[in-house]
């Protein structure tokens, strides 16, 4: 059976030796974030998950979720855990103390997002997009809804959802079918069927309350084939009212079955039916249209639905860390108690009848790319999560700094860390031998369950088109080149450091292989653009080893440093500098090929006729 030890250590180092949270009183929300106030909460964070989540984890993928007599059930346990999870206030850290929560930043939130996902995915989706939808509602809904919906949904009375895919339409919403007509009362009748809807129904609390995006209908009742009538809703499983909150009958939200599926099968995800379902619309009154006569879409109520979306996308980025975490965990465990043949070099356990399987070479390969990636992943996950406190800064350097790296490191996040998640907890089962994929170990489970961070919140080639498409060139390409100046300037300050140079030489020389491509990307891509959609994924990959890279060489001089002032915890910092090393020497290589791969151009890709495959 699997286990799972939550790496809070690691979050102490990355929080106040490498990021030095406790020193940024310009930031809202940090001034009493004292080292002794936060390591309580993870520590509180990681009990629940270590003792009350993870213990749940292989029996929600051995039971999932079934109807009932039209009722989703979930897997035995988990609606207790809910319970105690919701009264432990973990689901409303970074809720605002004026709704109830406790107001702690997203620095501290992403780390209970990755200890509660590495214990129990499954489980965790629930909460999770509870948490983006009551801040969507906070954000986009009316005064009533902040006063009565969002509260229960914050304690655990309520949950909630995000539906947007339909059985026809993921990432294109242009073709969406569902509609909401506009009612005498303020309201909307919402009508269609969502796909994929994770936590869609269940039986751990009384009202799911789902934000649906929908077309409006023009006055002749037909859907607009662009976004312009596209809108965000609020659409409660059991009706409310609005006076006092309380619930009142039965909404038009059927579900219309559990999808049967690879992984994560604890959690509900549900085929949903709206007819005629009651439904509030998000972010004001419907705009009018411009005077040119050009459509324009709702832009408040898309906001809440954007800010939602791409707060996922890094929930599901953290995700990919989670699984990369666990499995390792797992894998190390394994690997130092299974015995099998001799060291290479000479027995290691002369007593024994063979040597642990920790001794070979590519075990320990196998061991620092999970271990490498799980520890880089989270350095850069950390700053990018205080990059979002630093979006509201005072100085409008830090704060364009911030708006740049939040934009531009999003899919990066989602899609490289959950490429990388996959591929870890593969190389982590591969460490078992034959019992890797046998159900009792629980790594064929972290297999299947981190596969599908890679298709859902927008598919990783998506992430890398919008990479490519989108983020680069925003505010005339400031973003790259902000990330390039961070970068350079570290290397710089670390010049005249000898012992850095064996972090510093692979991050210049992977840097300049990054900056390259990003400038046959501007070259090219205009001219064609499908020399961009051919680039897009080897180049956001090679950007994610940059970026992590970077990570790997500021913890590298902080190990060094503290090893050299004779610290109390010396076999951390080691393991640290060692696993700085692997990545410089194993992974940094990798943007040599990458930067082939991405200039090679869209000809041969677009040369043979579809028939012709």
């Amino acid at each position: 059976m699997p286990s799972y030890k939550a790496p809070v250590e690691d979050y102490r180092f990355l929080l106040f030796d490498l990021l030095k949270i406790s020193e940024r009183d310009d930031l809202a929300g940090f001034t009493d974030l004292t080292e002794d106030l936060v390591m309580a909460v993870l520590e509180g964070g990681a009990k629940i998950c270590e003792e009350v989540l993870q213990p749940l984890n292989q029996i929600g993928d051995e039971q999932g979720c079934h109807i009932e007599n039209g009722v989703v059930r979930t897997p035995d346990g988990f609606k207790e855990a809910y319970k105690e999870f919701c009264d432990g206030g973990w689901n409303a850290l970074g809720a605002s103390e004026e709704l109830g929560g406790a107001g702690l930043p997203s620095v501290i939130t992403a780390a209970m997002n990755e200890m509660g996902n590495s214990a129990n995915q499954a489980f965790a989706m629930y909460g999770g997009l509870t948490t983006a939808a009551y801040s969507a509602l906070a954000g986009t809904g009316e005064q009533w809804m902040r006063d009565l919906v969002v509260p229960k949904m914050m304690h655990g009375e309520w949950c909630g959802t995000m539906c947007l895919t339909e059985p026809h339409c993921g990432t294109d919403l242009k073709l969406m079918k569902t509609r909401a007509v506009g009612q005498e009362d303020g309201t909307y009748r919402l009508s269609g069927t969502k796909i994929f809807i994770s936590g869609g129904d269940h039986d751990m609390v009384d009202n799911i309350i789902h934000m649906v995006i929908a077309k409006i209908p023009d006055e002749n009742g037909k859907l607009a084939d662009d976004l312009s009538t596209v809108n965000f809703f609020m659409v409660p499983k059991v009706n409310i009212n609005p006076e006092d909150g309380t619930m009142t009958d039965r909404n038009g939200v059927t579900v219309g079955s559990v999808e049967k599926k690879m992984g994560i099968k604890g959690n509900s995800t549900c085929v949903l039916n709206f007819d005629d379902a009651v439904a509030y619309r998000l972010g004001g009154a419907p705009e009018k249209p411009a005077a040119d006569g050009k459509k324009k879409s709702s832009a408040s109520g898309m906001a809440g639905m954007f800010g939602m979306m791409n707060a996922a996308r890094m929930g599901v980025g953290i995700q990919g860390v989670a699984v990369g975490e666990v499995s390792y965990q797992n894998a190390v465990a394994y690997s130092k108690d299974r015995l099998a043949g001799r060291a290479l070099d000479g027995a290691k356990n002369p007593d024994g009848p063979a040597d642990p399987i920790i001794v070979y070479p590519d075990v320990r390969r196998m061991l620092l790319q999970a271990s490498s990636f799980a520890e880089g992943a989270r350095a850069l996950a950390t700053w990018v999560s205080l990059m979002f406190s630093e979006v509201s800064a005072a100085d409008e350097k830090t704060r364009q700094v911030a708006g740049d790296m939040t934009q531009l490191m999003t899919p990066i996040i989602k899609a490289f860390f959950t490429d990388m998640g996959f591929e870890t907890a593969n190389a982590a089962m591969q460490c078992f031998g034959g019992h890797g994929y046998i159900r009792e170990h629980g790594m064929e489970q972290f297999v299947r369950d981190a596969r599908i961070n890679q298709l859902y919140e927008g598919a990783n080639g998506v992430q890398a088109l919008d990479l490519v498409g989108r983020k680069l060139g925003m505010h005339g390409g400031r973003p790259p080149l902000t990330f390039f100046g961070l970068v350079e300037d570290f290397i710089k300050e670390s010049a005249d450091d000898a012992a850095m140079t064996p972090y510093t030489a692979p991050l210049s020389a992977s840097l300049k292989d990054l900056q390259d491509a990003t400038m046959w990307l501007l070259e090219n891509g205009l001219k064609d653009r499908n020399n961009a959609g051919a680039a897009s994924v080897e180049y956001l990959r090679l950007f994610g080893i940059v970026a992590v890279g970077f990570m790997w060489a500021q913890m590298a001089k902080i190990a060094a440093t503290k090893l050299a002032d004779g610290d109390s915890n010396p076999n951390f910092y080691k393991a640290k500098l060692v696993r700085a090393t692997f990545w410089m020497e194993r992974v940094m290589p990798d943007t040599v090929s990458l930067k082939a791969r991405a200039c090679a151009g869209a000809e041969n890709l677009m040369e043979l006729d579809a028939e012709m495959f």
